[in-house]
């Protein structure tokens, strides 16, 4: 099927190089939207592409900055159309707390899991406002309401902030026909739990998560296809809470 015969819209998924944004885009792209496959791992996302097909494209950049932002965006629009719908995944974990958190790593987390998802909504939501209708979602974090049960000082901060700017955007941007909404996963099985917490750590985890095991990367992406769908236009400003139950608010 070519992206021209695709009568989805158009996403726009940030670490699609990594194992939650691959599954995300494998998912869209089965209900029938173009996805831009957008990281900064060339190699991985052309990779990806090839393997879902015609109706992907792979963006090499670097998100931190707005001039690498607007260069995903154009060369999105350039290849799919306007993008319609946002995934803001793209993300760094650091174990560090304050204490050996230096002021280059703070910034190097919050500009990677920060500030991308800030420039990325800031070029797409005025095409959005104009056409009334976007979907942007947001990988936030469980590590946000824990305080950083294992994750690190500059991690747990940039996951608060990013919820922070989820509800900001939601509250602009309601009367357009913009949703913004965030998921907050708690230990996908992703390599930021299988190789940067020890086998201890793995275990003493799922010995707290009721449902006694990891979240699975699919589980993650069927979250975001119910939030870009049309019969999720009433919720916004959500924060989806996907811990398999560690905790209920």
């Amino acid at each position: 099927m070519s992206a021209a015969s695709t009568h989805g819209r158009v996403a726009l998924v940030t670490g699609a190089a990594g194992t939650m944004g691959a599954a995300t885009a494998v998912r869209l792209a089965a209900d029938g939207h173009r996805v831009a496959l957008v990281d900064i791992a060339a190699e991985r996302v052309s990779a990806l592409a090839k393997q879902i097909g015609d109706v992907a494209v792979p963006v090499t950049a670097d998100l931190s900055t707005a001039e690498g932002a607007a260069q995903a965006v154009a060369a999105t629009e350039r290849a799919l159309g306007p993008v319609d719908i946002l995934v803001n995944n793209a993300g760094i974990l650091s174990n560090n707390k304050i204490a050996e958190t230096t002021p280059e790593e703070w910034h190097r987390v919050l500009g990677i899991n920060l500030d991308g998802a800030f420039h990325l909504s800031r070029a797409v939501l005025p095409g959005m406002k104009a056409r009334r209708f976007g979907r942007i979602v947001n990988t936030c974090s469980y590590a946000m309401k824990s305080g950083g049960l294992t994750a690190g000082t500059a991690y747990t901060v940039s996951k608060g902030a990013l919820q922070a700017l989820t509800f900001s955007l939601a509250r602009e941007f309601a009367a357009f026909g913009i949703t913004v909404n965030g998921i907050a996963p708690a230990y996908v099985k992703t390599p930021m739990v299988t190789e940067q917490l020890t086998e201890a750590q793995r275990e003493a985890l799922i010995a707290q998560i009721p449902v006694g095991r990891f979240c699975e990367p699919e589980e993650f992406a069927h979250c975001v296809a119910f939030f870009v769908s049309p019969l999720a236009g009433f919720i916004t400003g959500e924060i989806l809470d996907l811990n398999g139950g560690l905790q209920f608010d």
